[in-house]
């Protein structure tokens, strides 16, 4: 069988959205559409796939892959990999997709493609786009060798629900424990209710501007208004400062998001920022400051102080939400 095969992740007994959107995307594309889904207890979830595209899904499950482990993941899925035998490997570039991208591509012996934001087909081939320079530009990149291994970056495309056969098989894989050098024993994950920002669909975030932790509260406020597909977040500065924890981070060393909303409050704009949310939908810069460089990038801006402007765009939203 030719065609694309998807790696699917699994966070919390749940299947990241990531994930359908690339399986939607693949079905788009044309051709046979097959995910790996690795983990323990995720037979239950291989339905789901088929909602968005999946004709078959290989379920590797067992206890051995309770936690992300790259070997282990690796090993299993270039085994699903040799049985498929896919012109194209697709995955989420978050931050687990991030780490096994590569490693199959390696294991594969074929090139990756990091970070795209969108995909198209020309003949066989799939071109990837991503942004380069800081998200100043953008290359099409195309690799020379199948299977091409692309990771996506995480609300790159739209979750579309399109049929697909659904077929589901438990792939029989084995490991071979002398290679996996390192075994995670738990994972701590912050207690939020917020979405991952990565996922997130719609994003406040505060910078310097903010000028102490204790205002950032207004921020949440009007996240919340935004529905539960919206979450915080914040600049180098504010994080440094030790305003935010660093999971909020959005930047260059921080978080890579594509949100289709992003209000950015009392952020300057530095080169670092906006290279971690360029690529957002629609950017809504808040700041006193008319020459700050974020207002270069933003598709809307209000020149204004934002303990002005963000308690009177609360106070609207509630107004029209009743």
């Amino acid at each position: 069988m030719a065609g694309t095969l998807i790696y699917a992740e699994v966070q919390k007994g749940e299947i990241k959205k990531g994930s359908f959107e690339v399986t939607s995307k693949a079905k788009e594309l044309g051709g046979d559409v097959a995910v790996c889904l690795i983990g323990t207890g995720v037979e239950g979830l291989a339905s789901q796939l088929a909602k968005y595209g999946a004709d078959k899904i290989y379920v590797v499950d067992g206890p051995e892959y309770e936690n992300y482990v790259t070997e282990a993941y690796v090993q299993a899925f270039k085994q699903v990999a040799d049985t498929v035998n896919p012109t194209v490997i697709l995955a989420s570039a978050t931050a687990q997709g991030k780490d096994f991208v590569p490693a199959v591509a390696a294991r594969l012996g074929v090139g990756a493609i990091s970070d795209c934001v969108d995909l198209k087909k020309e003949g066989d081939k799939i071109v990837a786009k991503r942004p380069v320079y800081a998200g100043k530009a953008y290359v099409m990149t195309e690799a020379v060798a199948d299977p091409q291994v692309i990771a996506v970056r995480p609300n790159s495309f739209a979750v579309k629900e399109v049929a697909g056969a659904g077929a589901v098989e438990k792939a029989a894989v084995s490991l071979d424990a002398s290679k996996i050098k390192a075994v995670v024993k738990s994972i701590e994950v912050a207690q939020t209710d917020e979405p991952d920002q990565t996922e997130a669909e719609i994003i406040v975030s505060g910078g310097r501007g903010m000028k102490g932790p204790e205002n950032f509260k207004m921020l949440e406020d009007l996240a919340k208004l935004f529905g539960p597909t919206a979450t915080t977040g914040a600049s180098r500065a504010a994080v440094d400062a030790g305003w935010r924890e660093h999971s909020y981070q959005v930047g260059q060393t921080g978080k890579t998001v594509s949100p289709n909303l992003y209000i950015a409050c009392g952020i300057s704009g530095a080169i670092q920022h906006l290279a971690g949310m360029g690529t957002s939908k629609v950017i809504v810069a808040i700041n006193k400051d008319p020459e700050a460089p974020i207002f270069q990038k933003a598709d809307y801006g209000v020149v204004d102080d934002l303990f002005n402007v963000v308690p009177a765009l609360i106070s609207e939203i509630q107004k029209v939400k009743g």
